[in-house]
């Protein structure tokens, strides 16, 4: 198989493989291919060689690069191998790439990675695409131990990876603005206590329910709350890009007209 790409995915994953012999690899930095041989990977001179021959490639570039790579290097893949698209990209770039990939006579499969790769091969992977099944056995094969099949369309995987990912760094950034508030007003250990006394597990589902019609109910007041605390953000010298969207989908929430950011 071949690694395109062999940033801090390809190198967790492939230290904890038994890949030497079995993968060779390229990466534009040449710092990244001398990297490979500690891991068990044959680094190629070129994508060229990288890609010959082999039955699959895994491409963990960068998501800036993603749809390039699959451009630039799908007439190197042989025809049938697997193209397993490992990278954090919209849906609609995935389908892109996939238009290459197949066009060039290679099989395109949508992966995505749902945790860090500090698991390396027990990290969740989902996998979709018309081989996707297919996909995941070779993710299986090796040595990938949570690898599930979510559909057969490309785009799939990654939808669920991208959607999760507005909740789970939305909420990193809310809490590094709020947290950036409450230490210039010195005020920390009161919010935190708040926050935790106010915690009521539930979920998701249900979450997102309740936040949705108590948006839709009370959201003109909230936004006027919420244009107060812009306002103290601003008087502390923490820029409020977060409460700046909560007021404006507050208010949009309260009069039914569609928010854009």
């Amino acid at each position: 198989m071949a690694l395109i790409g062999f940033g801090e995915a390809g190198e967790s994953f492939a230290r904890a493989a038994a890949w030497t012999g079995r993968a060779r690899g390229w990466d534009l930095l040449e710092r990244r291919r001398a990297a490979m041989a500690d891991c068990g990977v044959q680094a190629g001179c070129d994508a060229a060689y990288a890609l010959a021959g082999a039955d699959a490639a895994l491409s963990l570039v960068t998501a800036d690069q993603a749809l390039a790579a699959a451009r630039d290097y799908a007439a190197l893949v042989a025809p049938g191998a697997l193209w397993l698209d490992m990278n954090s990209v919209a849906p609609a770039t995935k389908r892109t790439a996939a238009g290459a990939v197949n066009a060039a006579g290679a099989r395109y499969v949508d992966v995505a990675v749902m945790a860090p790769v500090e698991q390396r091969l027990g990290v969740p992977l989902l996998v979709s695409g018309p081989d996707a099944e297919e996909g995941a056995a070779l993710l299986q094969s090796i040595g990938f131990t949570k690898v599930r099949v979510v559909g057969d369309a490309v785009g799939r995987a990654s939808a669920i990876k991208l959607c999760r990912s507005v909740m789970v760094k939305g909420l990193e950034a809310l809490s590094a603005e709020c947290a950036a508030a409450a230490e210039a007003e010195g005020v920390l250990d009161e919010v935190m206590a708040s926050l935790d006394a106010s915690e009521k597990p539930a979920p998701w589902m249900a979450r997102i329910a309740y936040n949705r019609e108590r948006m839709a109910t009370h959201g003109t007041r909230r936004a006027a709350e919420m244009d107060e605390a812009c306002a103290m953000l601003e008087s502390l010298g923490v820029e409020p890009v977060m409460s700046r969207g909560t007021v404006q989908l507050q208010r949009a929430a309260a009069s039914k007209e569609p928010a854009c950011l």
